[in-house]
């Protein structure tokens, strides 16, 4: 594969850190790997793991060559928005899990992605996550977008890092937000004690910044648009919760007892705008609300 340059912006990182930061579908320990098999190089030299950079810093990343797909494909039904040669983009419903992983080993979308473009998937991020970009939690419904070679990928990836490729969803939050406009800037890590949660943590969290508007209000609820300047795992659920406003239906950073009727938290990416990896031109997808978030509406309609 091509080399990457990545340039340091933040004095004394690791370049492990670095990496992670740059390229946000690799690991700590991937990047480690990396490091340690003598795969990035500054100026023509192996970098050390233990290296902390200075900006200006320009680290050369050969990645490896993508791995045999290990992950089956399976007939899984697809809600296909968009998708040319490149790109997929799909609206995935609650409950359906991005990649096998611990607990979750198929029926997967990856597996569905498999089975409906056949080799046709970027293998940058390896067997079990070919042509994944970004991911949104199972209980969350909406538009994920998948790249179908390595150059599509790492255009995308690129867009996520500098922000042009734009997510919008929709959300039902606890309680009455003050103002209808707002951000929430908050840096966002692994939860100390719960490896299965995040958590804002200023001193070793990455950056996350959400944007929100509130689109209705309703007796002890909001229903808001969100928009994600960064990608955190769990950004919207943590930075709602962290503002005291947690998801309706978040068992894990709200109330513990499920919503009757929801089978998850009330959120739902709505909206995808990305630059064509090929084309050059900006592309806005969108998808309706699901019937069961409609629902939710309708019923806190019924309130007022």
């Amino acid at each position: 594969m091509e080399p990457l340059t990545l340039t340091a912006d933040r004095p004394g990182e690791r370049a492990d850190q670095l990496m992670a930061r740059l390229l946000p579908e690799l690991t700590r320990s991937a990047a480690q790997r990396l490091l340690e098999e003598g795969c990035v190089t500054r100026a023509g030299l192996p970098v050390k793991k233990n290296y902390r950079t200075v900006p200006g810093d320009a680290l050369t990343v050969v990645l490896p060559e993508p791995a045999p797909v290990d992950a089956i494909p399976q007939k899984i039904p697809l809600d296909v928005v968009y998708e040319d040669a490149d790109v997929i983009v799909v609206n995935k419903p609650v409950g359906l899990v991005v990649h096998p992983a611990a607990g979750h080993p198929d029926g997967t979308l990856v597996n569905a992605l498999l089975y409906h473009c056949g080799e046709s998937l970027s293998g940058i991020n390896g067997s079990l996550r070919p042509g994944i970009v970004h991911r949104i939690d199972r209980d969350t419904s909406g538009l994920i977008i998948a790249a179908k070679n390595d150059a599509a990928h790492l255009s995308l990836v690129e867009q996520l890092q500098d922000h042009s490729l734009y997510r919008e969803y929709e959300a039902v939050c606890v309680g009455s937000l003050k103002e209808d406009t707002g951000t929430i800037s908050a840096p966002i890590a692994r939860h100390p004690t719960d490896r299965k949660r995040m958590a804002v943590d200023p001193l070793r969290g990455r950056e996350a910044v959400t944007h929100y508007a509130v689109l209705g209000r309703y007796p002890g609820y909001t229903h808001i648009q969100c928009r994600l300047e960064t990608g955190r795992t769990h950004q919207i659920r943590v930075h709602l919760a962290y503002a005291g406003h947690p998801l309706l239906g978040d068992v894990v950073y709200g109330a513990r007892r499920p919503y009757p009727g929801l089978a998850g938290q009330c959120l739902h990416a709505r909206r995808l705008s990305f630059i064509h990896p090929r084309t050059g031109e900006r592309l806005t997808v969108e998808c309706p609300l699901p019937p069961w978030f409609q629902a939710v509406l309708t019923k806190l309609a019924q309130m007022v």
